[in-house]
């Protein structure tokens, strides 16, 4: 009997607890080394468009606040928002600032009036969702004009199969099932035809990998995701990739 059509397992992101920050033998210490590539490169982008002003910024699938907390720690007006609720209780703790607002809900059906950030962020979550195009789309209405959307996610190929899927599963200890599954990866061509469509004018692309080397060698061989190990840049986008669009301003017409 053929199995069903894998859907992810969102679960394990409310079963965590303090293991988001604490933990080698899981996936999730793979995030914490992804994010300290990213989270500056975020930061870089956010000054090169607003200056050096405190940006509002919403962090879509926010998880344990790896992202949101780095930002409002560099003086931004940050949002956060998932569906697991013990994942943002983690991420309140984890707040230094106490200034960053945490709130559960769905990314598809936002609480939040037209225009009201400067810049929109999904982060390791656009492969998680049915229904992407709809994330996209509450990304770009909340976004104000010439605001930034930011995002990384997974290409859809045999080798992302078998690096993010399979290399997790077999190399990485605790690693559910299903928490990746291919079909739900995106091609960087249908996302940004996905931006288009919502007003969202990408910019700018890169790719990530792990670097090569003894922490990742350790990895493979004991299970453990060592403290330093670390992700690189990549002119290839065939494995993780990060982008950012820009929401068109208004045109303003002339009168005659």
């Amino acid at each position: 009997m053929a199995r069903a059509r894998a859907q992810v397992n969102l679960d394990v992101y409310d079963q965590l607890g303090d293991r988001w920050y604490d933990a080698h033998d899981d996936p999730v210490a793979l995030l914490r080394a992804e994010s300290r590539l990213r989270n500056p490169w975020l930061r870089e982008r956010l000054r090169a468009a607003f200056g050096d002003r405190p940006c509002a910024v919403l962090d879509l699938g926010c998880g344990a606040g790896f992202l949101a907390n780095d930002l409002a720690a560099a003086g931004h007006d940050v949002t956060g928002v998932d569906t697991a609720a013990q994942a943002l209780a983690v991420a309140a703790r984890h707040d230094r600032t106490g200034r960053v607002r945490y709130r559960r809900s769905d990314a598809r059906a936002l609480p939040y009036r037209d225009a009201s950030f400067d810049a929109v962020c999904a982060m390791d979550f656009l492969e998680h969702v049915e229904e992407p195009e709809r994330v996209v789309a509450e990304a770009a209405r909340v976004l104000a004009p010439d605001g930034r959307f930011f995002f990384y996610t997974f290409n859809r190929n045999w080798l992302a199969w078998l690096v993010i899927i399979k290399g997790a599963e077999w190399f990485v200890r605790n690693t559910p099932r299903d928490l990746h599954v291919l079909r739900l990866f995106l091609k960087p061509d249908e996302l940004a035809a996905m931006c288009r469509r919502h007003g969202l004018e990408p910019e700018a692309l890169v790719g990530s990998r792990p670097r090569f080397g003894a922490p990742m060698w350790k990895m493979l061989a004991t299970g453990i995701v060592p403290d330093d190990l670390d992700f690189t840049f990549t002119r290839s986008t065939r494995l993780g990739y990060l982008g950012v669009a820009r929401k068109s301003s208004p045109v303003t017409r002339r009168p005659r």
